[in-house]
């Protein structure tokens, strides 16, 4: 039988239960993304977070259990029953758009972390300063991207002719589960990125690019090799200003 076609553009719902099986134990996420990120937080202890596109919920549970207090929200609600299931009902978790003006104070968190997210919408500039807001002063946001660069040389050696410089759009089609569904994503250069950052109030501290956990190696032998000669992802911690 053919694959059950989808039309609907990046249906996280549809792929809630699938992707959080795959995101759990593949490396891209389990030992790739998710340590990158906990690295870089550091200590936690004691800090209000809010995972912005929380999914189901694993990098919120990694930082609770780290000592964070901690918020989360998606867009999907799929993906949000499984959070809330992981996460139990004490744990404040919303449905929001990461596009729309977001529900929460000023000042209210001592750190956002974007994973991941930013990389679905074309204007950063209305996001990033809904982060500014929330964000306490001298509060931090820990962004992950796509590698541009990663992104670009994958689309020209599959005869694309895509412009680094530029901000396109691009999409492709994922199979999960018998089914095919649209997924579209937004690449920008990273000067466009630091642009961004910077006209929104924040001050880089940190650009990352970092190796799999060694304990990738054996069970990822040759994705592992691969990551660490060319990442697919970009790191930024981030200061409000």
């Amino acid at each position: 039988m053919p694959p059950e076609e989808s039309t609907v553009v990046n249906d996280y719902d549809l792929l809630a239960d699938t992707y959080t099986r795959w995101s759990d134990t593949e490396i891209q996420n389990a030992y790739y993304e998710r340590p990158a990120v906990l690295a870089l937080a550091g200590d936690v202890t004691g800090r209000r977070i809010l995972d912005a596109g929380c999914g189901a919920g694993p990098l919120t549970v990694a930082l609770r259990d780290r000592g964070a207090e901690v918020s989360g929200f998606d867009l999907s609600s799929g993906m949000l029953d499984i959070a809330r299931e992981r996460l139990g009902p004490d744990v404040d978790l919303r449905v929001a758009d990461v596009a729309e003006p977001l529900p929460y104070a000023d000042d209210a968190f001592d750190d956002v972390v974007a994973s991941l997210v930013l990389h679905y919408l074309e204007d950063w500039g209305p996001t990033l300063g809904e982060f500014h807001r929330i964000l306490k002063p001298g509060g931090r946001l820990i962004v992950v991207v796509d590698h541009p660069f990663a992104i670009h040389l994958l689309q020209r050696q599959a005869g694309q002719q895509t412009d680094y410089s530029a901000t396109y759009e691009w999409t492709e089609t994922w199979e999960i589960d018998g089914r095919t569904m649209p997924m579209s994503f937004w690449n920008r250069p990273v000067h466009a990125m630091t642009d961004a950052f910077t006209a929104a109030g924040f001050r880089m501290a940190v650009l990352s690019e970092p190796n799999p956990v060694p304990e990738a190696e054996k069970l990822f032998p040759e994705d592992y090799r691969m990551l660490c000669v060319s990442p697919s992802c970009l790191f930024f911690v981030l200061q409000a200003e």
